[in-house]
């Protein structure tokens, strides 16, 4: 039996498309017939060559939603015909110090990248460690909610673990295609939610989405917006703008915490004013598979929806194109034969 893949050959090169046979599970894996695959600026890194250690050809693919085809030695908890869900996070060992302390996302063994240290989802067919694969909802559409294996669990990890609680002002920068479900996670549980984006293009949405209030970053200044507001107990920064962030720092408030999931690189901080407050800025990792399966389950509940433009596997170039190009409103998701 053959599967179809979409393959980077090198890196920086295209898409090109190629027939395998369907691998077997081996031990502590499963072998998944992916339904639908998100098309994440991540992968990038994957396409480009920026991650290390690469090996090509590569399959990229970090946002997966299929079924379970068949179940490798030493692995409980899962049977043929259960939807599964991967995301970012590859597996992990199990019995490393970082594993045993909760901290699976550091294994120093198992953990990697899906589609990254081992093909992703842009494939009919994939096998993931049974570590990092998701229970996925019965009625959540695969297509659909794709998306919520990455842009999704990031922005409501990242919200949870804010130190944010209800009723707070929290701060959700940039509304695109991680800060369109972050509004939504935002104003679900219960914190008093603001938008920030440049311009008035995007308030409408925003406010539909759910948030309170929104501010303009071409307007003025940021940080005295928010501090007009009360200041933000937490603030999630999306976007991948070094002076943006650097910009809506100092918005926040008493034991206010900037969460940051947007990649920039370097930016200056004004320790003073994190001092001053007792402020913080903070890295967040997506997350683990049962933080997906937090996630996906409370997208159900609450009827969070992620916006996508979709398309064809074999038309994997094109969506990535289109990704990377800033234009899609607001994830792209591949729908697979």
């Amino acid at each position: 039996m053959k599967m179809i893949a979409m393959a980077v050959p090198q890196a920086g090169s295209k898409f090109e498309r190629v027939e395998r046979d369907v691998p077997t599970p081996g031990a502590g894996e499963l072998l998944i017939r992916v339904h639908a695959c998100g098309v994440c600026h991540s992968d990038a890194l994957i396409v480009e060559g920026h991650w290390p250690g690469l090996q090509y050809p590569r399959v990229p693919g970090h946002e997966v939603i299929g079924v379970v085809e068949a179940v490798g030695s030493n692995v409980g908890g899962w049977k043929i015909g259960d939807r599964a869900g991967v995301g970012w996070f590859g597996g992990s060992c199990g019995h490393c110090a970082h594993c045993r302390r909760g901290e699976q996302f550091a294994c120093e063994y198992g953990a990697g990248v899906t589609g990254g240290t081992r093909d992703g989802g842009y494939a009919t067919h994939m096998v993931a460690a049974a570590s990092a694969v998701a229970h996925v909802p019965a009625d959540l559409d695969a297509v659909e909610s794709a998306p919520l294996l990455c842009a999704g669990i990031t922005t409501f990890n990242a919200l949870r673990n804010s130190g944010a609680r209800a009723g707070d002002l929290v701060a959700i920068q940039g509304v695109g295609g991680l800060g369109h479900l972050g509004i939504q996670f935002s104003r679900r549980l219960g914190f008093r939610t603001v938008a920030i984006n440049r311009g008035r293009e995007k308030e409408a949405l925003a406010r539909s989405l759910g948030a309170h209030d929104y501010i303009d970053s071409e307007e003025g200044d940021v940080a005295s917006a928010l501090q007009a507001l009360g200041g933000a107990k937490a603030i999630i920064a999306t976007v991948t703008h070094a002076e943006a962030m650097k910009a809506v720092v100092g918005g926040l408030g008493a034991n206010g915490t900037m969460m940051v999931i947007g990649a920039v690189g370097a930016f200056e901080i004004d320790t003073l004013g994190l001092l001053g407050k007792r402020a913080a800025i903070k890295g967040w990792y997506s997350g683990i598979a049962v933080d997906s399966e937090d996630t996906l389950n409370f997208s159900k509940l609450h009827d969070i929806q992620s916006q996508n433009e979709i398309y064809p596997l074999e038309e994997a170039q094109a969506a990535y194109d289109r990704m990377m190009s800033g234009k899609a409103r607001f994830r792209v998701v591949l729908k697979m034969p």
